[in-house]
Parts: structure tokens; C-alpha cells; sequence
């Protein structure tokens, strides 16, 4: 059959995908590890389904849906809410995977700004000097006349300031920025080793 999910798509749908997918399981998860997990399982089964999807055409939907509902039973299983909320139609308004990762960095950059603009100006004037002019301690010190020792003091108090007002962004910011992708036949492995997942062609053997 031609239009089916060879190695190479999968692999190429993988790397492309994942990211989006962990940001829009972690819309209703609310835990790192437990969407990282979601989108993981998705993929297998997408790879068990292989030979009944037409990559160019059902893949997306069937991977979003899947991370929705997994997503779903996650919530149920683990009692993070009535389960009764599982019947109703809008259970949470959140945008496909395809804009999450778009909107999330949207509204932290937003917070980032208004984080930094409650910095006292001294305070304020050095982490920017540091972060958007990328300038060492030692140039910050001689442009605004002051020591290395107070620089330090300056971006020590900022970024203590941002840790506290972000923290309910700190995973995010490590999905957005710090992120590796996963290596797809170390991952597959880990998920698939039990008899029920040993298929002939497997993509335990792909890697990227």
C-alpha cells in the first residue's frame, strides 16, 4: 500500500511534532513528565496504526486526538478533577497543539516584561544590560560607574525576583528553550520493550 507511515516520515513527523504535542498535553496535565509520557504513548500507537493511515492526510488528527483523550484519562485516573467534567463538550478552551507552543511563549513573554518592569531601576538597568545587551559584568560595571560586587548583588536580586513572579512558567520555559528532542529509537525502546509492542519493523531501530 503506498500511502502508508514508512520509518522515514514517522521519524520526520516525530521530530516535527513532538514539542507541539507535549505543550498542548500540558495544557491538561499541568505535569511535564506526565505529557512528555502522553505524546510518547501517541506515537506508538500511531506506529502500531501505521499500515491504516494515509500519512499525508489523517496524521495530525489522529495524534491530536489521541493526546487529548490520553490527556483526559490521565486527569480521571489520577483524580485531578470531577470526572464528570469528562462529559461536558468545552472542558477546557485550549488551542490545537499546532498554536500552543505559539500562544504559551506569547503570553511568557508577556509576564517576562512585566516581571522586569517591577525591578527597581538600578536592578532593572543591569539584568537588561546583561541579558539584551549581552554585555560581561566587568562592561556593565565601567558604563554605569558602579563595582563588579554590586553588579553580581543587581542580578542576583533579578533573578530571584523572576524565579519567584515565573514559576508557575518554569516548565514551559524548559519546553521552550531548553528542550532536547528526544532521540526517537531511545524513546520508542523505553516504551515498547514489552512483548505486546515487539512488531517486526518497529521504529526501535530509527534513530536520529
Amino acid at each position: 500500500m503506498a500511502n502508508t507511515l514508512d520509518k522515514t516520515t514517522f521519524e520526520r513527523l516525530f521530530k516535527d511534532e513532538f514539542k507541539g504535542l507535549v505543550l498542548f498535553a500540558i495544557q491538561y496535565v499541568k505535569d511535564y513528565e506526565a505529557a512528555r509520557e502522553i505524546v510518547q504513548v501517541a506515537f506508538i500507537g500511531l506506529w502500531d496504526k501505521r499500515d491504516q493511515i494515509d500519512p499525508s492526510r489523517q496524521v495530525k488528527s489522529y495524534l491530536s486526538t489521541t493526546v487529548r483523550n490520553r490527556s483526559l484519562n490521565y486527569l480521571r485516573d489520577n483524580k485531578k478533577f470531577d470526572t464528570r467534567l469528562l462529559t461536558q463538550e468545552n472542558l477546557y478552551p485550549l488551542a490545537s497543539y499546532e498554536q500552543a507552543d505559539r500562544l504559551v511563549e506569547k503570553e511568557l513573554k508577556e509576564r517576562i516584561q512585566e516581571a522586569i518592569s517591577e525591578l527597581p531601576e538600578k536592578c532593572r538597568e543591569v539584568f537588561l544590560l546583561s541579558r539584551n545587551e549581552h554585555l560581561k559584568y566587568q562592561a556593565i560595571a565601567d558604563q554605569l560607574q558602579i563595582s563588579v560586587k554590586t553588579v553580581e548583588t543587581q542580578m542576583s536580586k533579578a533573578l530571584q525576583h523572576l524565579r519567584i513572579r515565573l514559576k508557575e512558567y518554569l516548565v514551559v520555559v524548559l519546553i521552550l528553550i531548553c528542550l532536547p528532542m528526544p532521540d526517537t529509537g531511545c524513546q520508542i525502546h523505553q516504551l515498547t520493550s514489552s512483548p505486546a509492542h515487539q512488531f517486526t519493523n518497529s521504529p526501535t531501530s530509527i534513530r536520529v
